[in-house]
């Protein structure tokens, strides 16, 4: 027997570096080897618990170490690792741990009331004798099930391999210069397939060091990346933006920072030149849950003059931008992403017909994105297709509208949806929170866009509002945006 798959991460690498910091949290430090035997107690808990290979055992709760080692320690037992998103509701939730089948739910304090039929409190695991058995776990065995967002009906639960989330990290570590001393903050959520495997998976892999933190806080991450010489961090583009309007930006210290890195939206242009005008590195990638996520990335070398682009496809996968018929689209011609290679999901968890639905042509899988290539070969990435709306028989992208609203220097966050109207069939209304400080109009909008967008895409409706209803992974939820009642119009 033979554990080729994620759970002999920890054995070998507390063989190879047991000193060095594996884990950091509210000031606490956790080596290699203190790592590795903690995970080896949980496993044998687990395992008394009935746990066995193939089994599901979920985790419920913020950002935390405990996290890590429930996640290791399923994967010790050749079982299946269930992150659940904390901010969803109790139904939610019961749905997910049902549809899952987990047997075992490790659970935070203060997270809803939920159960499964073993419940551990994340704080308080049973500790065991360690156990580190061998059992038979290959890269084609399914190592997580994450759950997507759910836009329409049930969320649909991703298989990932331990297969796909190997290759993936090579995906990252051919893409960012990733070293063994690297300090990387964990500040986006873990249930999350970024912060899982484009940033702990990838520094455990080089033996580098995770500052994990609880949840996102603009001050407290300046706080860690000063306190902790952080060189490399992932987050969204809502959350790099609230670091640039914080009356720290202009003086925090960043200059133990090697590179940037986002994803999970398109991300405007002047938000990247914000960064790189203090001289830092802002590289972004393009990809989803079900591509463990690396599809495409912009390496640094490139990030300055492309910035914006969503770059090439990743070294280890393929990746096509086609028309309806499945023909590739022409240069700068919109189309649907499609992506195939060894980082790909097999399918999704006891959903067939979904499974078959997401795959056509020969295994390539559909992201539901649209997509330009430009003459380069980088990819730019319009928008959703269930976000594309349709204006007097023209398509709108509402991300090409966003980064354009975000340019006005009194707008901190947007987002535009679109809306019926009885002559054009559907126009824009944008969602604009204004900087602070800064006393922005719904008049304002318009009039700055009209140099810079057709005036199909200027949004008719525009609302000042204090904050945009967010995802847990800290994305703009646009359903909430579309179900709220139009104003009169003037």
């Amino acid at each position: 027997m033979h554990n080729a798959g994620l759970g002999s991460w920890p054995g070998r690498r507390a063989a190879m570096s047991p000193g060095r910091t594996a884990l950091i949290f509210e000031g606490r430090r956790v080596s290699y080897a203190e790592l590795h035997q903690r995970i080896a107690r949980l496993a044998a808990a687990l395992r008394s618990s009935g746990v066995r290979r193939g089994d599901r055992v979920a985790y419920l709760g913020p950002n935390h170490p405990s996290f890590v080692e429930t996640m290791f320690a399923t994967w010790v037992l050749g079982a299946i690792f269930v992150p659940l998103n904390f901010r969803l509701t109790a139904a939610e939730l019961a749905y997910q741990l049902t549809h899952s089948g987990a047997s075992v739910l490790v659970r935070a304090a203060g997270m809803p009331a939920v159960t499964a039929p073993v419940t551990f409190a994340a704080d308080a695991v049973p500790a065991a004798d360690p156990i580190h058995p061998d059992e038979t776990v290959g890269l084609d065995d399914v190592a997580a099930i994450l759950y997507t967002s759910g836009t329409t009906g049930h969320p649909k639960g991703a298989m990932l391999t331990h297969g796909n989330l190997v290759w993936n990290c090579y995906n990252l570590l051919v893409c960012v210069d990733v070293a063994g001393d690297e300090v990387t903050l964990v500040s986006a959520p873990l249930f999350h397939v970024a912060a899982l495997d484009q940033c702990l998976l990838p520094t455990f892999l080089k033996g580098g060091t995770s500052v994990i933190m609880p949840g996102w806080d603009v001050d407290g991450c300046f706080d860690l990346i000063a306190r902790h010489r952080v060189t490399w961090m992932f987050g969204v583009a809502t959350m790099y933006a609230g670091l640039t309007q914080s009356p720290r930006w202009a003086d925090a210290d960043l200059s133990s920072v090697r590179s940037l890195m986002t994803g999970g939206a398109s991300v405007p242009a002047a938000l990247i030149h914000r960064y790189q005008e203090r001289g830092l590195l802002f590289c972004q990638g393009y990809g989803m849950t079900e591509t463990a996520p690396g599809a495409t990335f912009l390496e640094a070398r490139e990030s300055r003059e492309h910035a914006g682009s969503a770059g090439l496809p990743v070294f280890f996968a393929d990746v096509r931008c086609v028309r309806p018929d499945l023909t590739d689209a022409a240069v700068g011609e919109p189309g649907e992403v499609l992506v195939r290679g060894p980082n790909v999901t097999p399918g999704y968890w006891n959903d067939p017909a979904a499974t078959e639905a997401a795959f056509v042509d020969g295994g390539w899988f559909r992201s539901g994105d649209v997509a330009v290539v430009d003459e380069d070969g980088h990819f730019h990435i319009v928008d959703r297709t269930k976000d594309m709306y349709i204006s007097g028989g023209e398509n709108v992208y509402p991300a090409e509208v966003e980064a354009a609203i975000f340019e006005h220097p009194g707008v901190a966050e947007v987002a535009v949806v679109g809306v019926p109207d009885g002559k054009w069939g559907e126009v824009g209304r944008a969602f604009v929170v204004p900087r602070q400080g800064y006393a922005l109009s719904p008049d304002d909008v318009p009039g700055f866009l009209r140099e810079r967008l057709a005036k199909y895409k200027i949004p008719v409706y525009v609302d000042v509002v204090a904050d945009l209803p967010k995802t847990g992974s800290n994305k703009v939820r646009k359903g909430p945006l579309r179900a709220l009642p139009l104003p009169d119009r003037a």
